[in-house]
């Protein structure tokens, strides 16, 4: 009877170690594809190829740079940032396999800055003699501004052109605070630092409303004289097609002549094989920009300069942490600037901003780290969407600051905010009391009503913040601290109005800001390298897999039950209750339609 105890535990013990082995295979599998991308082949470049301009899956500015915990051969530096893709668009300028570029059904996540970078990037390719045609079934007012580049636009003949204007819309949560018991206790400086608003009204504030309506007709200014230049159509003229929904039909868009011709998705390729002298039989090679990106990443590998430009992302809120690619740290923007300034190849650095602001603590530390690294080599700033309170805060001391016309900057003020459960644990029967041996001992607890003498010390936290903040903005800005205070108090311009003030100190994009950075470091020979790396360890690489239902990530869930707008409000939600310390970020939720 042992012996055949023996035999069937060896059986088992041999099928587990089977089983567990086929599976630590397919483990690797998954992550090697994962971390690749799942295509590491690099398409070749037929003669007479059009690239697509296909922007979905293009989000951020920086894809990111990834190291893997334990296992090095998935360290990746995926080349799907909008960098890359501008970049990648200037180097098909000189590519004589490329003769032009087409964009179809262009549906895209990039903001109205990052817009304006394309488009000018597709303005200057026009310039080498290629084409930029563009079809859709129907144009979003973002994606027609983007399209309206195009040496010629095309509309499905069921089609339509959202063009009305901007709008933003803030949800306001008094009454839901007083419905469910949960309170937002809120201690704030400045008159415009309406981030807390939404928790102590129902309604916007004339100073909200006041920035509100200047920022969104700068940037509807800067975005109608784009699309003016480009379709020879008066600013005037364009306003009042806005405001009478005047290219609601394709019949009206081409009238308006905010579109060339009306058509179909065939006709719209058979113009591109008549501009690629083809015969109406033959299909034109065409290739994704993503796949452009990789076959040209090679480039830059190529290059022989020796002289460096570091190019240090700081995208997303700014917490603290490690970092990812859409949350800007302490750790990972410190030992990005420490490794630039310590490595003699680096002539200058150039911080690229695209934050609304988070964590004063965070936003001081990594305001230091500049200041030090200034000391060794100059530091250059380029505005992306938004460069807002915090996102500022670690900007003001750069030796110039370049923003594009539409960036959502300043916010210059600070607010506190705490969550409160004493009416709803007392409604469900929860009663708190407290014994202390002094005054302050307890401090601030949320099922107390916040004190007087709580809210007074945490108020002098809130001045002792934006007094230390429009310091730093006066000393790097060269301003006085009352010109700083009189356009900080959380007020937002947009970055044609933060030239006027002082705030910023160029119109221009990221390219405009590396060649001045090359010029403060002296050096016209350079190559450019991207900043920071951030480690991942397996069990985030799973998560992030998509289309393995086991691997989804608890949002990937949410938002297939709910629905991506409804995400958003509970997103927002979350992200508040979870604020720790003083607050520098952007005063409101912006989302400009």
């Amino acid at each position: 009877m042992q012996f055949f105890k023996n035999v069937l535990s060896t059986v088992v013990g041999i099928f587990l170690f089977c089983f567990i082995f086929f599976f630590i295979i397919i483990l690797v599998g998954i992550i090697a594809a994962a971390a690749s991308g799942g295509n590491d082949e690099v398409v070749k470049i037929e003669n007479n190829s059009v690239i697509e301009l296909d922007l979905k899956d293009v989000t951020n500015d920086y894809s990111g740079k990834f190291k893997y915990k334990d296992f090095a051969m998935f360290d990746s530096e995926p080349k799907e940032g909008l960098m890359d893709v501008i970049k990648a668009i200037d180097a098909a300028k000189e590519d004589d396999r490329i003769k032009g570029i087409t964009i179809t059904n262009s549906s895209s996540m990039l903001g109205i800055a990052q817009n304006k970078a394309l488009r000018d990037e597709l303005d200057d390719f026009k310039k080498s003699g290629k084409f930029v045609v563009a079809y859709s079934e129907g144009y979003s007012q973002k994606d027609y501004y983007l399209n309206s580049v195009a040496d010629t636009l095309y509309l499905n003949p069921v089609g339509e052109v959202d063009f009305k204007g901007l709008s933003s819309e803030v949800m306001f949560y008094k009454d839901l605070q007083e419905k469910t018991g949960i309170k937002m206790e809120v201690i704030r400086h400045g008159k415009y630092k309406s981030a807390v608003e939404p928790f102590l009204s129902n309604e916007m504030s004339p100073a909200n409303r006041e920035q509100i309506t200047a920022l969104l007709n700068s940037v509807w200014t800067s975005i109608v004289t784009d699309i003016s230049k480009s379709r020879k159509i008066p600013v005037d003229s364009l306003n009042s097609i806005a405001d009478r929904l005047g290219a609601r039909t394709p019949e009206l868009a081409k009238e308006t002549k905010l579109i060339d011709k009306i058509g179909y998705l065939d006709e719209f390729q058979a113009g591109i094989k008549k501009a690629l002298k083809l015969k109406k039989e033959d299909e034109y090679k065409s290739v994704a920009i993503l796949d452009y990106v990789k076959a040209t990443a090679m480039n830059d590998l190529l290059s022989d300069a020796t002289d460096e430009i570091a190019i240090i992302y700081a995208q997303g809120e700014i917490r603290s942490g490690e970092g990812d690619v859409n949350v800007v740290t302490e750790d990972a923007m410190r030992k990005a600037l420490k490794e630039a300034r310590e490595n003699k190849d680096v002539k200058a650095v150039v911080l690229r901003v695209d934050s609304p602001g988070g964590s004063a603590l965070t936003s001081e530390l990594i305001w230091r780290d500049i200041e030090l690294t200034k000391k060794v080599k100059p530091v250059v700033v380029s505005m992306g969407n938004v460069a807002a309170s915090g996102g500022y805060y670690i900007s003001c001391n750069a030796n110039r600051i370049f923003a594009e016309e539409g960036t959502i900057t300043g916010s210059i003020g600070v607010f506190g905010m705490l969550p409160n459960f004493t009416e709803l644990s007392n409604r469900i029967g929860i009663h708190t009391e407290e014994v202390s041996t002094h005054k302050n001992a307890a401090g601030y607890s949320p099922f107390t009503p916040l004190k007087d003498n709580t809210r007074a010390i945490i108020q002098e936290g809130v001045e002792k913040v934006y007094t230390t903040f429009i310091s730093r903005v006066a000393a790097g800005r060269n301003l006085t601290i009352d010109q700083v205070d009189a356009i900080g108090q959380g007020r937002v311009w947009s970055g044609t109005e933060a030239l006027k003030n002082g705030l910023v100190d160029e119109i221009g994009g990221l390219d405009a800001a590396i060649k001045y950075a090359a010029k403060l470091g002296k050096t016209t020979d350079y190559y450019t390298h991207n900043y920071p790396e951030f480690e991942r360890d397996i069990h985030k690489l799973l998560g992030n897999l998509t289309g393995i239902p086991f691997a989804k990530t608890k949002e990937e869930f949410i938002k297939e039950e709910i629905g991506e707008e409804n995400y958003k409000v509970f997103d927002r939600i979350k992200r508040v209750s979870q604020l720790k310390g003083t607050q520098v970020i952007l005063p409101y939720e912006i989302n400009i339609r």
